[in-house]
C-alpha cells in the first residue's frame, strides 16, 4: 500500500447528533485502497456511530460521504454495500438457526445477480475454504465454537469480495491462537484478493500488527491519525486511551 492509491472512501466534516448528544463531530476520514486502516479509541469515543454512518445505517446530521467516487450522504446500506462496502457487526452477523452454508450462500444473493445455483455455491465453498470453514459447511451456525461463529459473519461479508470490507470488533471473544488465525485470514483478503479492510477492534496488540494507519476517536472527535508506532507514541494518545504501558 502507498500513498498514491487510490482514496475509496472520504468523509468530510462528517457529524452525528443524537439530541444534545454530538457523537461524531467534523470527522474527516480517507481510506485509501489496498489499505488496512484500524479506527480505535475508548468505549463511547463514537466508533459504532461512525461504522453505521459510513454503511448508510443511520444518516449524518452534517458533513458529506464519498465511496468509490461517488456522493453517499444519506444513502441507503443496500445502495452503498451494492456499489462494493460491506460490514459485519459487533456481536455477529449471521443467521443462528442456519447451516454455515446457507449463511454464506446469502453473502452471495445480490452481488452475484444473474448467477446460476451452481456459480452460487462455488463461491460459497471458495469463501469457506479460505476462512478454515469447509469442515464445517452443514454445521447449524449457533452450534459452532464462538470463534468459528465469527468467522462465519465474516465469510458473508468476504461472499461478495468487497472493495471495502468493514470489520466490527471481529477479534472479541477470541483465544490468542484464533486472533492469530484470525489475523492471518485478514492479511491474505489483501494479498490474495486485493481487499481493502476498515478495522474497529479494542485488540491493540492485533491492531498494532495489521493496520498501516490508524485513527483514534476520542469523545466524537478525531484525535490522530497515524502508523502504529505514531499512535503507540504520541502523548495525547497515550493520556486519552492507551496508557504508559503501550508507550514506544
Amino acid at each position: 500500500m502507498t500513498g498514491e492509491n487510490a482514496i475509496l472512501l472520504r468523509t468530510t466534516g462528517l457529524t452525528r447528533k443524537f439530541g444534545g448528544l454530538v457523537a461524531v463531530a467534523d470527522l474527516n476520514l480517507e481510506i485509501r485502497e489496498g489499505e488496512v486502516l484500524g479506527l480505535i479509541g475508548p468505549n463511547g469515543a463514537g466508533k459504532s456511530t461512525t461504522f453505521n454512518l459510513i454503511s448508510g445505517f443511520i444518516k449524518p446530521s452534517s458533513g458529506s460521504l464519498e465511496v468509490f467516487g461517488r456522493d453517499c450522504t444519506g444513502l441507503s446500506p443496500t445502495t452503498i454495500s451494492r456499489l462494493g462496502l460491506t460490514r459485519t457487526f459487533q456481536h455477529g452477523s449471521y443467521l443462528r438457526t442456519m447451516t454455515v452454508r446457507d449463511n454464506i450462500l446469502i453473502g452471495t444473493v445480490h452481488w452475484l445477480a444473474g448467477a446460476s445455483s451452481s456459480q452460487r455455491m462455488k463461491r460459497v465453498e471458495e469463501t469457506a475454504a479460505i476462512l478454515g470453514l469447509t469442515p464445517h459447511l452443514e454445521s447449524i451456525a449457533s452450534s459452532l465454537p464462538h470463534g468459528l461463529q465469527r468467522l462465519v459473519s465474516i465469510a458473508i461479508a468476504f461472499a461478495t469480495r468487497p472493495k471495502l470490507l468493514c470489520l466490527d470488533e471481529p477479534l472479541t471473544g477470541l483465544n490468542q491462537t484464533e486472533v492469530g488465525t484470525t489475523l492471518n485470514i485478514l492479511q491474505s483478503f489483501r494479498r490474495d484478493f486485493g481487499s481493502t479492510i476498515l478495522l474497529v477492534e479494542h485488540n491493540m496488540k492485533a491492531v498494532m500488527s495489521v493496520c498501516d494507519r490508524i485513527v483514534v476517536l476520542h469523545h466524537g472527535r478525531q484525535l490522530v491519525t497515524g502508523t502504529p508506532a505514531e499512535v503507540r507514541s504520541n502523548k495525547q494518545v497515550i493520556t486519552a486511551y492507551l496508557g504508559s504501558n503501550h508507550a514506544a
